[in-house]
């Protein structure tokens, strides 16, 4: 598979995703559905969020495909769309566990 050129339509829909990234909120409800899918109600409980506010993020989530949802009667239940974006995290823990290091060597000088 190639390399996507990075037209300025694919720049926005990158900087759309990172967007969705950017909300702890949103970081906590992919965290909390890498054990499984759960129903709003199941992530209200994990997250400590109202269920308006989770149900809000859901949303952003699924618009930006990071979570997908099938409704069975009146429950929905989200699960990940993709695992891929624990990838994302794993880059950014290891980066702020360097620069955590790094200011620690400086201040113990």
């Amino acid at each position: 598979m190639g390399k996507l050129t990075l037209t300025p339509e694919v720049l926005d829909l990158i900087a759309e995703r990172f967007q969705a990234l950017a909300e702890p909120a949103r970081l906590q409800i992919l965290d909390s559905l890498r054990s499984g899918e759960k129903t709003v109600g199941e992530l209200v409980v994990a997250t400590g969020l109202t269920q308006a506010n989770a149900s809000k993020h859901l949303q952003v989530l699924h618009a930006r495909a990071f979570v997908k949802r099938r409704k069975v009667g009146l429950h929905v239940y989200y699960s990940l769309a993709d695992r891929q974006v624990f990838r994302l995290c794993d880059l950014m823990c290891g980066r702020l566990e360097a620069e955590l290091k790094s200011r620690d060597r400086l201040l113990s000088v």
